[in-house]
């Protein structure tokens, strides 16, 4: 796949261009936020990997630009660590979140995982999910609710497919790492909660409106016949 790489350390960036370039991508990189928007538009890469804290432009307003114009997968790496900051980059349209220092392993793997999501969403669509008042086209990757459109990551996305393919029917916490992140649910459970908060917030889901919570469990999205 094309990755372009965002990053002003140049070590870090060396490492993850030599790791990825090994598992057989094609790479490009740059060091600012201005550098980056230009290299993404020229080169139409299939997947960011993003700093935050960079020279000229912050990483996130750089992907809110990308995301005017694409669908792209966006994996942040990033020193910033808070729940805060996680929230926040999600809801600025990234699809995974890293945070420094990382394992290199772990990394490549995730990079590897995004892209089998990426393919799978354009290769594999479904049909158009509806429920209530939402209305799901798996082909676009758009959701609507009464007709308004909700920007979503591809995560949260694919969280929300899960449910509305059946609602009123639990889907276990191990069955959306499994298939969202390819990982164990011990794995991803911080994750898998700040995706689910975002999507609640995204939905206006309060108090519980769409997507109920079943205690160590997993979620289940409320049957039309439970909704107020």
């Amino acid at each position: 796949m094309r990755i372009l790489i965002v990053e002003d350390d140049e070590s870090i960036a060396k490492l993850v261009r030599l790791t990825l370039e090994r598992d057989g991508h094609d790479v490009a990189s740059a060091m600012t936020g201005g550098e980056g928007l230009e290299l993404f538009r020229a080169w139409k890469p299939e997947i960011v990997v993003l700093d935050i804290m960079l020279p000229e432009m912050d990483g996130r307003d750089v992907a809110k630009e990308i995301r005017t114009v694409s669908d792209v997968p966006i994996i942040f790496v990033t020193a910033m660590g808070a729940p805060r900051d996680r929230v926040l980059a999600l809801d600025q349209g990234a699809d995974d979140y890293i945070t420094k220092p990382f394992s290199i392993d772990e990394f490549a793997a995730r990079v590897r995982a995004v892209g089998r999501r990426a393919r799978a969403a354009t290769q594999h669509p479904d049909a158009t999910l509806r429920h209530r008042d939402l209305e799901l086209d798996t082909r676009e990757l758009r959701l609507t609710k009464a007709g308004a459109e909700i920007t979503l990551t591809k995560r949260e996305f694919e969280i929300l497919r899960m449910l509305m393919a059946q609602p009123g029917t639990l889907v276990s916490r191990s069955d959306i790492a499994n298939v969202v992140w390819q990982r164990p649910a011990s794995a991803a459970t911080n994750v898998l909660d700040v995706h689910m908060s975002s999507l609640r917030h995204k939905l206006g889901d309060d108090p519980a409106a769409y997507i109920e919570t079943v205690r160590g469990e997993g979620f289940r999205l409320k049957a039309e016949s439970e909704a107020k």
